[in-house]
C-alpha cells in the first residue's frame, strides 16, 4: 500500500518539536490520500527517538542506523530517504521546513525524479498550498509526478498529540553510499535557553534596542518565561546579537504561544517569520509601526522604560 513518509529530525537523541508539527500535516495528508503514514529515523544509536514516536499512531517507524549516518549530510541522508521511500511505496515524502529540510529534500526529489513543493501550509488531496511574498499571497500547486517531495511549514500546524495504536519499529539496512563530501565538525552556539523554534515564549529585540548592551533587558524578561531570545535582521546586521537568533524570512520561522517584539517596527520580512504566533505583544514608541497591525496587544511606549517595569512586575508574580 502507498504511504506518506515523514523524515524525523532529532538532536542528541531528542526528538525535535518541528517533527511533531510536520506529523500533524502528515496525518491529514495520509487521510486525504487514503494511504499509510510512515516515519523514518536516520542516525546512529537513535532507537530512543523511534520509541518516542511509537505512541503517535504511524503505521511503521523505519529505523536506519549506522555510524556513517550519525552526523547529517545531504548525500548520506538523501540516499537513505530515497531508498526507504521506494521500499514503502511513498507517494509523498516530507520534512519540516528548516536548514535540514531545505538542504535534504531537493536531493531526494532529484533521486526520485519527483516534483517538489516548498514551505507548504495546506493540502486538499489534489493541490498543495504555499505562501509567497512573505505571506501576502498564496500559490496553489499541482504536482504531476507520481511522487511528491515537500518541505512543510511547521508553524502552520499544531503539535501532534499521541493517539492511535502503538507503531511498530522496523529496522532497515541501507548500505552506506560513496560520497564526495564528509562531515568535519559541528560548531554550535551553546546556550541554556531553548532554540527560538522550540520555545513556547520568544522575546525579540530590534533596531530600537540601540546597541548590544541593551539586549540584557530582553534576556532578563525572557528568562522569567524560560523562553528564547530572538532578534530582527536589523539587530543582527548591526552585529548586536548572533545571527542564529534572527527571526524572519531570512532567519528562523517561529510560532510560540507568546511572542514579544520590543523595538521592532515590523517589516514584512520579519512578520513572515512570526505572524503565526498564538499571542503577539508589540512594544514600540512609534504608533504607526506595522508591527501593531498583527499584534494582539500593543503598547506605544519607550521600551527602555516599559520592559524593565514589565520584568519587575512579572518577577513579583513568580
Amino acid at each position: 500500500m502507498s504511504s506518506v513518509l515523514i523524515v524525523v529530525e532529532h538532536n542528541k537523541q531528542k526528538l525535535k518539536m518541528a517533527t511533531l508539527k510536520a506529523l500533524t500535516f502528515a496525518r491529514q495528508a495520509a487521510k486525504k490520500l487514503n494511504t499509510q503514514l510512515n516515519l523514518l529515523v536516520i542516525g546512529h544509536e537513535v532507537e530512543a527517538v523511534a520509541k518516542q514516536l511509537q505512541p503517535y499512531g504511524a503505521n511503521t517507524i523505519y529505523l536506519v542506523e549506522d555510524p556513517a549516518y550519525k552526523n547529517y549530510t545531504a548525500e548520506t541522508w538523501g540516499h537513505v530517504t530515497a531508498e526507504v521511500a521506494k521500499q514503502c511505496d511513498a507517494v509523498l515524502i516530507g520534512i519540516n521546513t528548516g536548514t535540514t529540510g531545505r538542504d535534504l529534500m531537493p536531493r531526494v526529489a532529484a533521486k526520485l525524479n519527483a516534483g517538489m513543493v516548498t514551505d507548504l501550509i495546506d493540502f486538499d488531496g489534489d493541490l498543495f498550498v504555499r505562501e509567497m511574498w512573505a505571506g501576502n499571497a498564496r500559490a496553489f500547486i499541482e504536482v504531476t509526478t507520481p511522487i511528491t517531495v515537500a518541505s512543510i511549514q511547521g508553524t502552520a500546524f499544531g503539535v501532534a498529540e499521541p493517539g492511535g495504536t502503538e507503531s511498530s519499529i522496523t529496522r532497515l539496512e541501507i548500505p552506506v553510499p560513496k560520497t564526495k563530501t564528509r562531515f568535519l565538525e559541528i560548531r554550535e552556539t551553546k546556550s541554556d535557553r531553548p532554540d527560538p523554534t522550540e520555545a513556547r515564549v520568544v522575546v525579540s529585540g530590534g533596531r530600537g534596542m540601540k546597541g548590544p548592551e541593551n539586549f540584557k533587558l530582553i534576556e532578563d524578561l525572557t528568562d522569567l518565561f524560560n523562553g528564547a531570545v530572538g532578534a530582527s535582521r536589523a539587530a543582527v546586521d548591526s552585529g548586536w546579537i548572533s545571527n542564529d537568533l534572527q527571526v524572519g524570512q531570512t532567519g528562523k520561522t517561529v510560532a510560540p504561544d507568546l511572542y514579544i517584539a520590543a523595538g521592532i517596527s515590523g517589516a514584512i520580512q520579519h512578520l513572515a517569520g512570526m505572524k503565526n504566533s498564538k499571542v503577539i505583544v508589540a512594544i514600540n514608541k512609534d504608533e504607526e509601526a506595522p508591527i501593531f497591525q498583527v499584534s494582539d496587544y500593543g503598547l506605544v511606549a519607550d521600551l527602555f522604560k516599559v520592559v524593565p517595569e514589565l520584568t519587575e512586575a512579572l518577577r513579583k508574580e513568580i
